[in-house]
């Protein structure tokens, strides 16, 4: 499912072709370059540590705290990850989720199966260590089994269980079938849950959903959009209090309650709409 908007997407902002070439130049140097010493240093780590990744996980980090300050976003964070084995969930709004949500933790993502194989991104995400899992109820035992050995490894997960990302001004409704997966034997007796809330403010007078990417809109003018911007907004990642899986009794109550906390988090930090009161 693909969420649209009955409101046009934000017109594009003519900024500086010379700033976005620089930015774009350091950032490719910067991701590239990170993934190839990722890479290098995989060489050695899969051998000595498969399934655990020691070293490689703070390249990630690393690549993407650079990245986030060569585009100019000023980063704010409240709260802190949570110490426990676990997953991650959080509202979706942009391709920038991946480098806010790396750049305060080392975490893994977990994508729809269909990612693996786009070109460029299914390669990235292939070598970082994303989790992908098919659609298919059947697949279920086996993406529990896939669950079970990263989590024991300690890796910690990141699910956005809305399915599609928005324009950033709302939460959509959890969908509770991957928290089917946290509470399987024996992984629900281990695990927690956190909720994460991710708030994107726009640059003073500009569209406050400047930084949504959704539906059918082109990834390409919305990076050159983000890279040309003289003056930029902000985005502000909430950690809140984790969730104990083991203390729900299913699904449902699980993925309402963290729904929730992510939901608040989001509305009580929204800058007010142009024309509200």
């Amino acid at each position: 499912m693909t969420w649209t908007s009955d409101a046009p997407p934000p017109a594009r902002v003519h900024g500086s072709l010379l700033l976005a070439g620089a930015r774009g130049v350091a950032l490719a140097v910067v991701t590239f370059g990170g993934l190839a010493v990722l890479l290098f240093l995989r060489l050695f780590e899969w051998p000595f540590c498969h399934p655990r990744r020691p070293v490689t996980p703070w390249i990630t980090q690393g690549v993407c705290r650079t990245a986030i300050r060569i585009l100019g976003i000023d980063y704010r964070v409240e709260g802190a990850p949570m110490r426990e084995p676990g997953a991650v969930v959080a509202n979706h709004s942009s391709w920038l989720d991946i480098f806010a949500l790396n750049a305060c933790q080392r975490i893994y993502f977990v994508s729809k199966a269909e990612v693996r194989d786009w070109p460029g991104i299914g390669w990235l995400a292939r070598a970082t260590g994303t989790v992908f899992i098919d659609r298919d109820r059947r697949e279920a035992p086996r993406q529990v089994r896939l669950f079970e050995e990263r989590l024991s490894a300690g890796h910690r997960l990141v699910v956005f269980p809305e399915g599609t990302s928005t324009d950033g001004r709302q939460v959509l409704p959890f969908k509770p079938t991957l928290f089917a997966a946290f509470l399987a034997e024996p992984l629900r007796e281990m695990l927690w849950i956190q909720p994460v809330s991710l708030i994107y403010g726009a640059a003073r007078g500009d569209d406050p959903r400047r930084y949504g990417w959704w539906g059918d809109m082109a990834f390409g003018p919305h990076l050159l959009t983000v890279l040309a911007a003289r003056r930029q907004g902000t985005v502000m990642i909430v950690f809140h209090p984790p969730l104990r899986v083991a203390a729900h009794p299913d699904r449902k109550v699980l993925a309402r309650l963290a729904e929730v906390r992510v939901r608040d988090g989001v509305e009580a930090r929204l800058t007010p709409r142009p024309g509200s009161p």
